[in-house]
């Protein structure tokens, strides 16, 4: 199972985890290079250069390529991050949620692919224009930030009919049958995030572990509500897809009266220091219902590279 592209960056699958802030830190990206794939470690909205700095010594000594993907304005307002990505000489490296494009350049000077995560046609045609060398087609079923606008398959297909450039498609595969579905589609690879959550690689605490294990596939919900309680800077345009539990189903729909109650921002820190998570958040996609046990990095590529 390759493709083109896959074997053109020198990966033995066309898989690429995706760069999950506060779950894909350096240990998971270095698994999934080992096993074949491209892993990919995130950067939040809460990332510095010190903490890159920790999580790249995973992935310093690596024979694989590996990337790193970082937040479009978290980067542009802490120049450093940008710096300390490139000087790691990533195979990849992924800027999203924004739309500036100077890191372009700066990368390509570095001699680094870059790529970037869209959710429409138009927004795909600004950064190709850019000179991103590489698209994710981010679908609505995906977990974490994006822009829910258009469902994987069909913004993949849109995609691939009107830009020039390699598609990887992520949102809401978790199994072999969809990956050969978006690679049957015409994707260079799958870009892939929930499938990880629970690998034991992963920065995820074990009780978050056992919340996304008893979550099903219709357990999710596109939200405002805690990036504004906690006082997150995320654009009104891209909410996150999180597990649904008590806070959500109380606040959702009432951010307004959110945005000045201190006790249920008080509430959601103490919850969140407690690894309570039927009150703080679990960023999850529509294919969460897939996770049956916690199974390793390369246990969970070999079962991507399956149909059964």
């Amino acid at each position: 199972m390759t493709t083109d592209w896959s074997r053109s960056i020198g990966i033995d699958v066309p898989i690429v985890n995706a760069p999950m802030g506060g779950v894909a830190g350096g240990a998971l990206a270095a698994a999934v290079s080992r096993a074949g794939g491209l892993g990919m470690v995130g950067m939040g909205s809460s990332a510095t250069a010190e903490r890159l700095v920790v999580e790249l010594q995973h992935v310093s000594k690596l024979d694989r390529p590996f990337g790193i993907g970082l937040v479009d304005w978290v980067a542009a307002s802490r120049p450093d991050l940008l710096t300390t990505a490139l000087a790691a000489a990533p195979a990849l490296l992924c800027v999203s949620f924004g739309e500036t494009w100077e890191w372009v350049s700066h990368a390509h000077d570095a001699g680094v692919i870059t790529a970037t995560q869209v959710s429409d046609v138009a927004s795909a045609e600004r950064a190709v224009e850019a000179g991103v060398d590489v698209l994710i087609a981010r679908g609505a079923e995906g977990g974490g930030h994006g822009q829910p606008l258009v469902g994987t398959l069909p913004l993949l297909t849109a995609l691939l009919d009107r830009v020039p450039v390699p598609v990887l498609a992520g949102g809401g595969i978790g199994s072999g049958r969809g990956v050969a579905a978006v690679l049957a589609a015409g994707a260079s690879a799958a870009w892939v995030g929930t499938a990880f959550c629970v690998c034991p690689e992963s920065l995820l605490c074990d009780k978050a572990r056992a919340a996304m294990l008893a979550a099903g596939e219709t357990d999710t919900v596109t939200t405002r509500v805690f990036d504004i309680a906690l006082g997150y800077p995320w654009p009104a345009q891209l909410p996150e897809r999180v597990l649904r539990n008590s806070f959500s189903d109380q606040w959702d729909g009432d951010e307004a009266a959110l945005s000045v109650d201190g006790g249920a921002a008080a509430e959601l820190a103490k919850a969140i220091e407690a690894e309570d998570f039927s009150v703080a958040p679990i960023n999850a996609g529509q294919g969460v219902g897939e996770l049956v046990e916690v199974r390793s990095v390369a246990d969970v590529i070999a079962k991507l590279t399956t149909r059964d």
